[in-house]
C-alpha cells in the first residue's frame, strides 16, 4: 500500500483562510503558506522538475530491464550479434544518467526543497547511479555472450534464464515501488534477493564441480561465472533502490539485511 505523502511547506495547494488570532499565529510560524502568483509558479516548475526526474528514472529502469533480457536471450540463443547490439544500448541508460543528475542538482540549487521532496530528489538520483551501473553490467553480460558464442557450450548455463527473469524483475518491482512510492512492495523486493543469491550459490558450485570435471572447458566456465556474479549484483543493486524507495517515502533507513551469498567460503575439495 502506498504511504500517504507529506510535502514541503511551499508545495500547499491553497492559502487557508486566517479565522483566530491562534491561526494568525501559526501563519506567522510559516506553518501557512499563502500562495502569489510567484509562489504558485515556484510549486508548478518544482512538480515539473519532479515529474521528469521520476519519467527520467523509469526509463532508466525500463532500458535496463531490457538490456538485461536482452544480454541472456543472447547467451542462450549464441547469437554474437544480438549481443553486441545490447552492448551499444548502454550509450541510452548512460544519457539519462546525466540527464537525471544535472536536474537533480539544478532542482536542489533553485527550488530548496525541504522534506519528502528532497528524500525523493535525493534518493532518485542515487536511483539513477544504481540503474547506471545495471546497464554496465548487463552490457557485461552482453560482452561474455559473445564470446561464449564461439565456444563449446557449458552444461551450467540452463540455470541463467531463470537467475536473469529474477534480477530483472527484481529491477522491475523496486521502479514500480518508486514510481507509486510503494513501501510494502520495496520491501518484498529487499526480500526476494535472496532467491537470487541461492541462484548465484548454485551456479558456483555446479560452475566449479563442472570446470574440475572438465578442464578443456574451464575458460568458457569462467565466463559464465562472471555472468552469474553479473546477475547476482543486479539483485543487489535492484535491492539498494528499494531500501532508496523506503527511505524516501518513509524517511527511515531500511534495516541492515544479512546476504544469502555464501561462495566466499566454499573450498576445492581435496583428492
Amino acid at each position: 500500500m502506498a504511504t500517504p505523502r507529506i510535502s514541503s511547506p511551499i508545495r500547499v495547494s491553497r492559502a487557508p483562510r486566517i479565522t483566530s488570532p491562534a491561526a494568525t499565529a501559526e501563519a506567522l510560524k510559516g506553518r501557512f503558506v499563502a500562495q502569489t502568483p510567484t509562489t504558485a509558479h515556484t510549486v508548478k516548475s518544482f512538480d515539473s522538475d519532479l515529474e521528469t526526474i521520476r519519467s527520467l528514472i523509469s526509463q532508466m529502469g525500463g532500458l535496463a530491464e531490457a538490456q538485461i533480457a536482452g544480454a541472456i536471450d543472447a547467451l542462450m540463443r549464441r547469437d554474437a550479434d544480438a549481443a553486441m547490439k545490447v552492448v551499444a544500448q548502454d550509450a541510452a541508460i548512460d544519457t539519462l544518467e546525466a540527464e537525471v543528475e544535472k536536474l537533480a542538482v539544478a532542482t536542489i540549487a533553485l527550488r530548496a526543497p525541504l522534506a519528502d521532496d528532497l528524500r525523493e530528489i535525493i534518493a532518485g538520483l542515487k536511483m539513477s547511479a544504481l540503474l547506471e551501473r545495471i546497464g554496465d553490467y548487463a552490457k557485461n553480460i552482453a560482452k561474455r555472450a559473445s564470446t561464449l558464442a564461439q565456444a563449446q557450450p557449458v552444461q551450467p548455463v540452463v540455470i541463467i534464464p531463470e537467475m536473469g527473469r529474477a534480477a530483472a524483475a527484481m529491477v522491475r518491482d523496486a521502479l514500480d515501488a518508486y514510481v507509486d512510492r510503494d513501501a510494502e512492495l520495496a520491501e518484498a523486493v529487499m526480500a526476494r534477493d535472496a532467491v537470487v543469491d541461492d541462484f548465484y550459490n548454485s551456479l558456483f558450485r555446479s560452475l566449479l564441480t563442472y570446470m574440475m570435471e572438465n578442464p578443456h572447458h574451464i575458460t568458457p566456465s569462467a565466463h559464465l561465472l562472471f555472468i552469474a556474479k553479473n546477475l547476482e549484483r543486479i539483485g543487489d543493486h535492484a535491492t539498494n533502490i528499494a531500501e532508496l524507495v523506503t527511505f524516501s517515502v518513509t524517511g527511515e533507513h531500511a534495516a541492515e539485511r544479512a546476504k544469502a551469498d555464501d561462495t566466499a567460503f566454499v573450498t576445492t575439495p581435496q583428492g
